[in-house]
């Protein structure tokens, strides 16, 4: 049985403290993660984009796929393990004067890590919360340490995922073959496969899958060190729009053209060509977090991104509540629409289910406290029923969404 810890010096950050540009930050990200994964891993197998592509795409959907490859792909996630170390940053000093703030926290991980593993096996396999679940644990004890050592294992990891680009491990990936046959089967059982058939084939994929986190695992846990760090650099909380918007001016052109560089084959250094992308990819996730932090601290910004604020707020809900409806959606289980759609229309659909999303959470936080899943995190967490109901619900949220000048803070 879960022991509770002292309320009055461990209770969860309040609403009403939340410094409401990084929620809307990740309400934005949010849209970013559900067009990758719902174009490339729900539509059709994770595996197919490793393959020659069996037919021609129609016009609509490669524009489609192209923006997503170029603007949105890996960049969306990358922005998502950088919020990730943030937040954790953000417990860590709210725990400060709790002398069981490593257990809570450790605690914390260990309750995603099993929601994670829920996912994985009952919803999908393509699953990111049990990577960042073990990521957080390795990562933990760094934050007792000063920022040098953020500084320092930012630079580690992300330095150690950019060296895989150019010597990757021989082995780690599964063979051609094998990709071959697990899409052949992929196209068959998640298309008209009944739940179970749909479970244990994902199951089976598994071990096909282990590799491609192995591969980005350095870059999650290093953007957990930066997204700590940055915290404690008050470059979020104290936040300077010049200084942001040149950031994002900075990371944006510079991603921007190691992308073009790279697909347009200029690149000529058999070094500098594989890691162009990845290194793009990074200074493109901050360039596009800066951008938003920078407008969400604007006058008109607040109302520009106002609606994201409770999106953001319910991330882990919205996340999960994207698989069951994706799945239900593709599988054979549900309308079995695996394979059959293009990248256009697979985005249109995405693109409807998140606006239903935004409604959808602000509604539920004009009544409540916390998204159902987000309670339930907290809950364990704790090892103590969280208050749930809101008093005076409605009046309470519209308060929350506008800023408080004083604090600089814009809360969700």
């Amino acid at each position: 049985m879960t022991a509770a810890i002292d309320e009055s010096r461990s209770s969860p950050v309040n609403p009403s403290e939340r410094i409401g540009s990084i929620d809307a930050l990740r309400g934005v990200a949010l849209l970013g993660v559900l067009a990758i994964n719902l174009v490339t891993e729900f539509r059709v197998s994770i595996f197919e984009q490793f393959l020659p592509a069996a037919r021609p795409a129609a016009p609509l959907d490669r524009a489609v796929e192209t923006v997503l490859m170029l603007a949105v792909d890996m960049k969306a996630f990358a922005l998502f393990s950088l919020l990730f170390g943030l937040g954790l940053a953000i417990q860590f000093e709210h725990l400060s004067t709790n002398p069981h703030r490593a257990l809570l926290l450790f605690r914390r991980l260990i309750v995603l890590l099993a929601l994670g593993f829920i996912h994985l096996c009952l919803i999908w396999n393509g699953d990111i919360l049990t990577e960042y679940a073990i990521a957080g644990l390795i990562f933990l004890p760094f934050l007792f340490g000063p920022r040098w050592l953020l500084a320092s294992g930012a630079a580690t990891f992300l330095g150690l995922y950019l060296a895989l680009q150019v010597w990757s491990p021989p082995g780690l990936f599964p063979s051609f073959a094998a990709i071959q046959r697990d899409v052949q089967e992929a196209n068959l059982v998640y298309a008209s496969g009944n739940f179970w058939e749909v479970m244990t084939f994902r199951l089976r994929e598994i071990p096909l899958i282990v590799p491609l986190h192995i591969y980005v695992f350095p870059r999650t846990i290093g953007l957990f060190f930066l997204g700590a760090l940055i915290w404690r650099s008050d470059v979020v909380r104290k936040p300077d729009r010049a200084f942001l918007f040149s950031t994002a001016v900075a990371c944006v052109g510079l991603g921007a053209a190691l992308i073009f560089l790279k697909v347009n084959g200029v690149l000529a250094s058999r070094s500098l060509d594989p890691v162009a992308t990845p290194a793009g990819t990074i200074l493109l996730a901050l360039g596009y977090g800066a951008t938003i932090v920078a407008i969400a601290e604007l006058t008109s910004g607040k109302t520009l991104l106002g609606w994201a604020v409770p999106l953001g707020r319910m991330a882990f809900t919205n996340y999960l509540a994207q698989s069951a409806i994706f799945g239900w959606i593709f599988y054979g289980y549900g309308l079995g629409q695996f394979g059959r759609l293009g990248a256009a229309e697979a985005l249109a659909i995405g693109i409807a289910v998140y606006v239903g999303q935004v409604f959808f959470s602000a509604w539920w936080l004009r009544h409540f406290r916390y998204g159902p899943v987000e309670w339930l995190w907290r809950t364990l967490m704790y090892g103590a029923q969280q208050p749930m109901a809101l008093k005076g619900s409605t009046s309470a949220v519209r308060r929350g969404c506008k800023v408080s000048g004083s604090r600089r803070r814009y809360l969700g």
